[in-house]
């Protein structure tokens, strides 16, 4: 009889742990899959957008706006643009170089890859199009396309960043629409707004949301 009470309790024992075992499992299989999706969304994220970075372009971008709306001809306004292009590129590849190596994560990884080349195409149209634009004396166009097609770009290569990305890409693109209304003799406004006010604002949201 004892025998029996024996073997009794331990079937009710591996019943009960039958029962529990699979509860344990599902727990760590579904802790598991959180763990794998966000590495995932991670490894597949450039994070390297830099927001102070994008505060010093945009606070550069201002003075430019300011000193091209005071030249005396369009030779002198575009040397102004041209010369803010290569101060606030220089100004981006630094401090997208220096979060990246600060948060131990390399720039050139796949997603940065994907990053640079959405990224790049736009731009590269815009470069194309500033001769013919500038040459037939349609600067207030010009600034239209430069402003659309940043914003093409950043939505484009924000498709590989962070969510927010994408956002400042739609602001941009919609400036560029205004820009398209504004009175040739106003266009270093949109401009302003654009490579100066959105810079500093999305620079700002960048910074304190998604680590510098």
């Amino acid at each position: 009889m004892e025998k029996y009470l024996t073997l009794l309790r331990t079937c009710v024992l591996l019943i009960r742990v039958g029962k529990v075992a699979p509860i344990r499992l599902d727990h760590h299989a579904i802790a598991d899959i959180r763990f794998i999706r966000s590495a995932m969304e991670r490894a597949g994220s450039f994070t390297a957008v830099p927001g102070l970075g994008g505060i010093a372009m945009g606070l550069t971008a201002l003075p430019a706006a300011w000193l091209a709306s005071r030249q005396p001809d369009p030779q002198s306004w575009l040397a102004v643009w041209c010369s803010e292009v290569v101060v606030a590129g220089a100004i981006g590849a630094l401090s997208m170089a220096h979060k990246a190596r600060r948060s131990g994560t390399p720039l050139w990884t796949a997603a940065g890859r994907k990053f640079a080349l959405a990224f790049a195409p736009p731009l590269l149209v815009g470069a194309l199009l500033t001769w013919p634009l500038f040459h037939a004396g349609l600067l207030n166009v010009l600034a239209a396309a430069w402003l659309l097609l940043y914003g093409v770009g950043i939505i484009s290569a924000g498709a590989y960043s962070v969510s927010i990305v994408p956002s400042m890409g739609l602001a941009y693109f919609a400036l560029g629409l205004v820009a398209f209304l504004t009175p040739a003799p106003l266009r270093d406004l949109p401009l302003a707004a654009g490579f100066g006010g959105l810079h500093i604002v999305f620079g700002f949201w960048i910074y304190r949301r998604y680590g510098g």
